[in-house]
């Protein structure tokens, strides 16, 4: 073997261990390691439930604030359609919503919040409300209310919304729980 070559494999060599060593100093002193879980949450801050759930497993209650009679009904039948638990079918106390709908939820809700915004293409109002102890969804319709959104506009909707965040005053819940 030349003098070239075995100078060759001793700086590969002493690149590899270089690189070795840089690795597991970068992974013994990683400070990030609980970074986004419940490790740094003020105390009294509700955990927000942030997965992202399927339509079969969101509860949500439908309330018709148009000046529509059976507005809910029908958008009722739609999620149901779509396999949603449509708990309750009711008629909003305050009518004449200008807005698409207006989503109210608690912590428990954050995820299925989340999506619901996708079927009205992230035009819905969303009121979180820290107290609210359920993990069902109030979609409450409003004047500008039209259809839902297509599976297809659904699935984009959902791509430009991204992941679920947890709403200021909370601290995402941690996945193992």
């Amino acid at each position: 073997m030349s003098f070239a070559r075995v100078r060759a494999l001793v700086v590969v060599g002493l690149l590899a261990v270089f690189a070795l060593v840089f690795v597991v100093v970068a992974l013994v002193r990683d400070t990030q390691s609980d970074a986004g879980a419940s490790g740094g949450c003020p105390e009294g801050w509700p955990m927000a439930d942030v997965t992202l759930r399927e339509a079969k497993d969101v509860k949500i209650n439908v309330l018709n604030a148009t000046d529509e009679a059976g507005r809910a009904t029908s958008t009722a039948d739609d999620f149901r359609n779509r396999k949603f638990q449509v708990k309750k079918v009711a008629d909003e106390k305050k009518k004449g919503l200008e807005e698409i709908a207006v989503l109210r939820y608690g912590p428990k809700g954050v995820g299925s919040a989340h999506l619901l915004r996708a079927y009205f293409l992230n035009n819905a109002d969303t009121a979180y409300d820290p107290k609210r102890t359920d993990d069902t969804v109030d979609v409450v319709l409003g004047n500008g209310f039209q259809q839902l959104a297509t599976l297809t506009e659904v699935n984009q909707s959902l791509g430009d919304l991204g992941s679920p965040v947890a709403p200021p005053g909370s601290c995402p819940m941690p996945v193992d729980k």
